[in-house]
Order: C-alpha cells, then sequence, then structure tokens
C-alpha cells in the first residue's frame, strides 16, 4: 500500500506545448482549475508554451493533469504536455487559480 492517498495535497508543474497562445488557453485552464478546487497559476512563456503550477488533492490534480493533455481550450492544439516536479504539501500556498500575465 502507499504511503500516498489520493486524499493528500500534491503541487506540480506544468509546461504544455502546442498552438497554445491566443487561444484563451489561460482563461480555460483557470476555470477548469478552479472547477476542480485547485489553487495555482498559468502564464504564457517567451518560447510559444504554456506553463504553470498546480495544488490540491492528489485526484483532483490528476483529472487536470488529463485535461491539460487532451481537452485544453476549444481552439488550441495541444502537441505535448509535461508535468515535473511532483510533491505532496502540508497545506495549498496559492489561494486561488491565478493567470500571471
Amino acid at each position: 500500500m502507499s504511503a500516498m492517498s489520493d486524499g493528500d495535497l500534491v503541487s506540480m508543474d506544468y509546461e504544455i506545448f502546442g498552438r497554445v497562445q491566443g487561444v484563451f488557453f489561460r482563461k480555460y485552464t483557470q476555470a477548469e482549475g478552479t472547477k476542480l478546487g485547485l489553487v495555482g497559476w498559468v502564464q504564457n512563456t517567451d518560447a510559444g508554451t504554456v506553463q504553470g503550477q498546480l495544488q490540491g488533492p492528489r485526484i483532483k490534480v490528476q483529472e487536470m493533469q488529463k485535461w491539460l493533455t487532451s481537452s485544453g481550450s476549444p481552439k488550441s492544439k495541444i502537441s505535448k504536455a509535461e508535468f515535473k516536479n511532483e510533491r505532496t504539501v502540508s497545506k495549498l500556498e496559492h489561494s486561488s487559480f491565478k493567470i500571471v500575465k
């Protein structure tokens, strides 16, 4: 049996590649994260990707990973999603899901 449960709070960084800028990707990501009860942030990068951090219950973070990998915004074309630096946190480090300019 794993020491981690679905209820554990986790933090994870992500970067999404493809056509993800100029297609309301950040707005949809913020809305989906908020809907799932997650906190964190999302921003465009100079490299044309979208990156950010997710925090919340493991099961909800996993749902968001699926969404970021396959859904995104209606006009986006996701070619690749990378998730890294996953760690368990004792409390959430953000108060909401923000779009960083």
